[in-house]
C-alpha cells in the first residue's frame, strides 16, 4: 500500500505503510509509514491525482498529466492534449482514465497504450470535477457554466444537462451507483438517480474542500477548517464530527482492505493522516499513523498493490501515439431522467457494449504518450519562440 499525495511545491510523495505485527497486549495494530519516493515531473502546482493497479497519474496547473509507473518505479512518461490546468482524473478500471481541464476538454485514455481515445468539448467554461457511474456507463461532470451534465459512455456522447443556479466544483456517485450528490460552496444537494432530483440538502459549516463516501448512505466532508464531519444523506443529520488536522483539510480517500475500513486524510499542514474507521459511523475513527511531508498538499491518492495485469506489455515511454481532432457532444438537448437511468442499464455484461467501449475510436490527433525528455524540449522550444516574438 502506498499514500501518494502531490503539493504546491510540484512534488509527488509517496510513502509505503505497512502494518506491524500485534503485540500480544496492545488493542491496536500500528502502521508505519516509510518514504519511498518523491517525484518531480511537473513545473508548476499539482492539482489531481488518481491510480490504478500499476500507474500513479498526476494533472498539474502547467497543463500536463505525468504518468509514474509504481512497479518499476519511473517516469512513464506525459500527456500533453489539455490546454489548462488539469482539474480532475479518474480510472475505471485498468484499461481507461478520464481527465477534464479548465480548456472545457473531457479527454478519455486508453491506459495501456496511453491514446486519446476520445477528446468533448463538455463545457463551456472549466470542467470542475468528473465522477463515473461504478458500472462505467455514465460519467457526471460539473464546470463554470453552472451546468451538471451526465456523459453517457457507452455511445460517448451527452445524455442529460441540467442547470443549476450556481458553479458547482464538486460531483460524486455513490458506491452502488444509487445517488450522485453536488457540492456548490457549503452545501451539498442530494439526487436519486431514479428522480434526478434533489432529494434534501446538507449545509457544512465551511466551503467544502473534499467528500468520499463511506457508504452508500454515510458522507465524509471535510472544508475549509480542521474538522471532518460524517453525514447521513438520508436523514442529512450529522452522524459525528473530529479534529483531523491543524489546518484544513484539501483531499480525502476511503478504501476498504481485510479487517480495516480507511479513510486517509491531506492538509495544508503537511500532515497525511490514516484513520481506521469503526463499524458505528457515530463515533469518530481512530488514527492509525501519520506522516509529515513539510509540504503544502494540494492532493491525494492511494495506490494498492496488485498482481493484475503484470504480464501484460506495457508500450516503451517513447512510444509517440497519434495526434487529435476534439469532438463536440453529438447531442446537447436534454433528455429525460429515465434515458439516464436506460443508460445505466444498458448491455448486459457479456455483450461488447459494456462500460467505456462506446468510445473505443481512433485515436484523435494531438494527444498521446510523451517522454519526460521530450516534454522539456518541448518547453524550451516554446520558450525561445516566445523571445524571438517580443
Amino acid at each position: 500500500m502506498e499514500l501518494v499525495a502531490g503539493s504546491y511545491e510540484q512534488v509527488l510523495f509517496g510513502f509505503a505503510v505497512h502494518p506491524e505485527p500485534k503485540v500480544s497486549g496492545d488493542c491496536q495494530q500500528k502502521w508505519t509509514p516509510v518514504a519511498d519516493f518523491t517525484h518531480h515531473a511537473h513545473t508548476a502546482s499539482l492539482s489531481a491525482v488518481a491510480t490504478n493497479s500499476r500507474f500513479v497519474v498526476t494533472g498539474s496547473k502547467d497543463e500536463t498529466i505525468h504518468i509514474y509507473d509504481m512497479k518499476k518505479k519511473i517516469d512513464h512518461g506525459a500527456l500533453v492534449h489539455h490546454n489548462g490546468t488539469i482539474t480532475c482524473l479518474k480510472f475505471h478500471g485498468n484499461r481507461h482514465l478520464i481527465s477534464g481541464a479548465e480548456d472545457g476538454l473531457i479527454c478519455v485514455w486508453d491506459a495501456k497504450k496511453w491514446e486519446c481515445l476520445k477528446s468533448i468539448k463538455a463545457h463551456k467554461g472549466h470542467v470542475t470535477f468528473l465522477s463515473i457511474h461504478p458500472s462505467g456507463k455514465l460519467a457526471l461532470s460539473v464546470g463554470t457554466d453552472k451546468t451538471l451534465r451526465t456523459w453517457n459512455l457507452v455511445e460517448g456522447r451527452s445524455a442529460f444537462i441540467k442547470n443549476i443556479k450556481q458553479n458547482a466544483h464538486i460531483v460524486e456517485w455513490s458506491p452502488r451507483g444509487e445517488k450522485y450528490i453536488v457540492v456548490i460552496l457549503n452545501k451539498i444537494d442530494v439526487y436519486h438517480l431514479a428522480t434526478a432530483s434533489v432529494s434534501g440538502t446538507i449545509t457544512n459549516e465551511k466551503r467544502i474542500s473534499s467528500v468520499t463516501f463511506l457508504s452508500e448512505s454515510v458522507l465524509a466532508v471535510a472544508g475549509d477548517e480542521e474538522v471532518v464531519r460524517f453525514f447521513d444523506i438520508d436523514s442529512l443529520m450529522c452522524l459525528c464530527e473530529f479534529k483531523a488536522h491543524e489546518n484544513r483539510v484539501k483531499d480525502m480517500f476511503s478504501f476498504e482492505i481485510p479487517e480495516h475500513h480507511i479513510i486517509v486524510t491531506a492538509s495544508n499542514d503537511g500532515f497525511i493522516k490514516m484513520w481506521k474507521l469503526k463499524q458505528d459511523k457515530d463515533v469518530p475513527p481512530s488514527l492509525l499513523c501519520e506522516v509529515n511531508t513539510n509540504a503544502r498538499l494540494t492532493c491525494l491518492g492511494v495506490w494498492l498493490d496488485s498482481v493484475a495485469d503484470t504480464k501484460e506489455s506495457l508500450p516503451p515511454t517513447t512510444e509517440l501515439s497519434p495526434v487529435s481532432q476534439e469532438e463536440q457532444p453529438k447531442s446537447n438537448k436534454k433528455e429525460s431522467s429515465n434515458a439516464v437511468q436506460a443508460a445505466a442499464r444498458q448491455s448486459e455484461p457479456n455483450t461488447k457494449k459494456c462500460g467505456l467501449t462506446g468510445v473505443h475510436k481512433k485515436p484523435a490527433e494531438g494527444s498521446g504518450l510523451v517522454s519526460a525528455k521530450k516534454r522539456k524540449m518541448g518547453v524550451m522550444l516554446e520558450k525561445k519562440k516566445r523571445k524571438k516574438k517580443i
